[in-house]
């Protein structure tokens, strides 16, 4: 009987050790360099409410966005790759990836949904 409650405590020790490591390795991972197909959990849905291409930002109300742990809520993205601004207008839903740089909230991927 005591075996088993060894066996018992032993996992749950191990199990209290690795979530919070791999909750950490999860947490620092490099968003930034996925590609889409890698990405695609990462995809959020949103709605283009400002553009100014001429900075490259967009205005996005959009859903909770998992990989960042972040509620839904509108703010302003800078967007990686301002050729992406020109097919989109406000009012237009889109699916996007968002990564955290330096403190910035990057888009590096946007598409509409059409």
């Amino acid at each position: 009987m005591n075996t088993i409650k060894n066996i018992l405590a032993i996992s749950t020790l191990a199990m209290g050790i690795a979530m919070p490591v791999s909750s950490f390795a999860q947490a620092t991972m490099d968003h930034g360099k996925m590609t889409m197909s890698q990405a695609s959990d990462a995809m959020t849905d949103g709605e283009v409410k400002k553009i100014d291409a001429d900075n490259g930002k967009v205005t996005l109300k959009h859903g909770e966005i998992k990989n960042l742990d972040m509620p839904g809520m509108t703010m302003v993205f800078t967007v990686r790759d301002k050729g992406q601004l020109a097919k989109l207008k406000p009012g237009d839903k889109v699916q996007f990836v968002v990564v955290q740089e330096g403190g910035k909230m990057i888009v590096t991927d946007i598409q509409p949904v059409r």
